[in-house]
Formats: C-alpha cells, sequence, structure tokens
C-alpha cells in the first residue's frame, strides 16, 4: 500500500465497458507527512474520495482485489481515506 493525495479528476467518455461508472482520479504518492514524491498516476476510486483528500492505494495485482475492481482492467485502487496518520508517537496528518 501506499500514501498518496488525490490531485485531480480523469474523465474518459471513451472506456472499457468494465470500468464505466467508475470514477477515475489523479493521486500523487506521499511521504508520511502528506508532502507529494513521484509522479502522479490514475487510480479507480473503490471509496468515494475527493480532491485533496490524502488516501491509501494498491497497484499491480492487489489494485484487483477489492469487490469494485475485481476483474477489471485497473493497476491502481483507492481503497482507503486516510483520517490521521502517526509515525513514531507523533501526528504526521489528521484530516481537518
Amino acid at each position: 500500500m501506499l500514501i498518496a493525495r488525490v490531485i485531480g479528476t480523469t474523465v474518459a467518455t471513451i472506456k472499457d465497458e468494465k470500468l464505466t461508472g467508475r470514477k477515475l482520479l489523479v493521486v500523487q504518492q506521499t511521504d508520511e507527512t502528506g508532502k507529494g514524491i513521484g509522479k502522479p498516476f490514475v487510480a479507480i476510486d473503490s471509496v468515494d474520495a475527493g480532491t485533496g483528500d490524502l488516501v491509501l492505494t494498491a497497484s499491480g495485482s492487489s489494485a484487483r482485489q477489492t469487490t469494485i475492481t475485481k476483474d477489471r482492467p485497473v493497476d491502481a485502487v483507492i481503497m482507503a481515506v486516510i483520517d490521521s496518520l502517526e509515525v513514531e508517537g507523533n501526528t504526521t496528518y489528521r484530516k481537518s
């Protein structure tokens, strides 16, 4: 699992039929404080996340393990919205 922040949305009117009705969000991996690192990527949303949310993502074959993504052509999924992060006893993120 990776920590990421939702930084945008994707609209694709022509897509595989197994993706119809599914929200595609642009996310960027973050460090434990929520600071962006790495290149943005698109993930299918399984938990109704929104722009600005800090989320947990899975990729590769693990991305196809949720009820929404099973047997669908996805490589990344948002599977949780983070409420808070604590690292070494310090709260590094708390959803406002």
